[in-house]
């Protein structure tokens, strides 16, 4: 059983300021969720389903999702507004084991790989300005193996993971002295990248192309999958077989995938309740206003991929760069330049989003006696410097690991799997706790928040079936918490008696 308690008692906090508004919530929100997705995944999700309808219906199905998601959240926040936010709601709907669970691979890969992935992100494409920075430069390159096709494996260091370890640790540094300064960085950056993002889609849709606007929805609805012909030579190009039924729903779980990564952080504002003013109000807010926000700027900017790139540019764009294609087009020779601009913005004001509120989660898992006793102490400055340098030194190792990407890819299902958990705790506590004060109920329940929960189990459900290798290696790391749960227990109950 959970514990009983007030929901609305402010806990642990004791010494967090109180110093982020409405505002800062929408843009910690928006600039937590647009790293470097948008500007890339589109790619992949058209080789999986194939046509501009399905193309889109990906990115508003998985926008409905995060929207839905987030106004349920709203309701939790406002019963629990205290740091650790998703943490607090499922220790409290559940117990402190499916907490923990969630808290180790949160820590584990689902933030430490997430900052890793858009750290490496703004250094590859810093690389576009000054080539010396780029991935294919090797600082270190030692031979580990070969691999399925009888290619060399190697373990390297490029200039370009070292330049994201800087960044991050730049950015971790900046957040300890205080959430002020890590509140300006966010608002200034997230600003400029949704004025550049509005910016892009207007001049998108001035250089409409109604050629090629045509010719990708005169089949919108006939969907397709590219496979590779020769997995051990790209250069033999794809193969496109046309898909439906079973098939077409596994194609659209796999292009989620990217969508859901694209879209997943949203949560974070939720982390730092005890740093928001009027958090029971303000949360609720932060989280609709922001996903729905980020929801149309995606929406938009595939459209203007259509827009202006036949279907097979969108699929198949180098390196999976669909943006720094279509600004191409756009705005011609400087696109490369724009684009690139545009992403070192975004991914260095998302990192910075994910840096700050990853660090409450930690502080708060260590109030339960659930990660290391430094974890749970504060600076000078309000906040938990401990827990920012350990999320920091995690996410350095998988940017020199050069697996955060596959990590991530893994991740994607058991992300899902936390939010649905999440959302049945709006049902759970309505239940248990029928009296509670709710300053903010969440909006269309109970359909809404059970439409979610079907939507995400199918969701993972199809992963499992079609694309088992993005599941089984992230529950494997959730399952490795288990046993950790059990020895921190075994290990209080041992200083509790000394």
């Amino acid at each position: 059983m959970a514990e009983q308690i007030n929901p609305g008692a402010p806990a642990e906090q004791g010494h967090f300021k109180r110093s982020l508004s409405l505002i800062d919530g929408v843009l910690l929100v928006a600039g937590s969720m647009i790293g470097s997705g948008i500007f890339i995944v589109s790619a992949d999700i058209t080789r999986n389903v194939g046509s501009a309808g399905w193309l889109i219906a990906v990115w508003i199905i998985t926008g409905l999702m995060t929207m839905t998601a987030a106004i349920s959240y709203g309701e939790l926040s406002g019963m629990y507004p205290r740091a650790g936010g998703q943490y607090v709601y499922l220790k409290e709907a559940y117990n402190k084991l499916i907490a923990f669970l969630y808290g180790w691979s949160f820590f584990a890969v689902i933030q430490t790989g997430t900052i890793a992935a858009v750290g490496v992100a703004f250094s590859k494409f810093a690389a576009y300005l000054i080539p010396q920075l780029s991935e294919d430069i090797k600082l270190l390159q030692l031979q580990t193996g070969t691999d399925s096709c009888g290619q060399p494996t190697y373990f390297s260091v490029s200039t370009a993971q070292l330049v994201s370890i800087a960044v991050i640790a730049l950015l971790t540094y900046t957040n300890t002295k205080g959430v002020k300064g890590g509140k300006w960085i966010q608002n200034i950056f997230t600003t400029t990248k949704l004025l550049s993002l509005f910016g892009l889609i207007l001049a998108g849709f001035l250089m409409f192309k109604p050629e090629i606007w045509h010719a990708n929805w005169s089949a919108a609805w006939t969907a397709t999958k590219a496979t590779m012909v020769d997995s051990c030579n790209p250069a033999a190009g794809f193969s496109v077989m046309p898909i439906s039924g079973t098939a077409l729903l596994g194609g659209i779980a796999a292009a989620m995938v990217g969508s859901v990564f694209s879209s997943d952080a949203w949560n974070n504002v939720t982390f730092i309740a005890g740093e928001m003013k009027n958090p029971q109000r303000n949360i609720g807010l932060s989280l609709f206003l922001g996903t729905l926000i980020v929801t149309v700027i995606y929406v938009s900017a595939n459209l203007v991929y259509l827009a202006v790139l036949p279907m097979d540019e969108i699929a198949h764009a180098t390196k999976d760069r669909v943006a720094v294609t279509a600004s191409t087009v756009i705005f011609g020779g400087l696109g490369t330049a724009i684009i690139a601009i545009m992403i070192m913005v975004s991914t260095f004001g998302c990192d910075n989003g994910l840096i700050l509120a990853g660090s409450r989660v930690y502080y708060t898992m260590a109030q339960d006696g659930l990660f290391f006793k430094k974890a749970g102490t504060l600076n000078k400055h309000g906040v938990p410097e401990w827990a920012l340098w350990a999320q920091c030194v995690v996410a350095a190792i998988l940017c020199l690991s050069g697996k955060y990407g596959d990590l991530l890819d893994m991740i994607s299902f058991v992300v899902v799997i936390f939010y649905v958990l999440t959302i049945g705790g709006v049902f759970i506590l309505r239940k248990r706790l029928p009296d509670a004060e709710r300053p903010y109920r969440a909006f269309g329940y109970p359909l809404l928040p059970a439409l979610y929960i079907v939507l995400g189990i199918s969701f993972c459900l199809l992963l499992i079936w079609f694309k088992p290798q993005f599941t089984w290696p992230g529950l494997i790391i959730v399952l490795i918490g288990i046993p950790i749960y059990y020895g921190l227990k075994r290990q209080n109950k041992t200083v509790e008696t000394v």
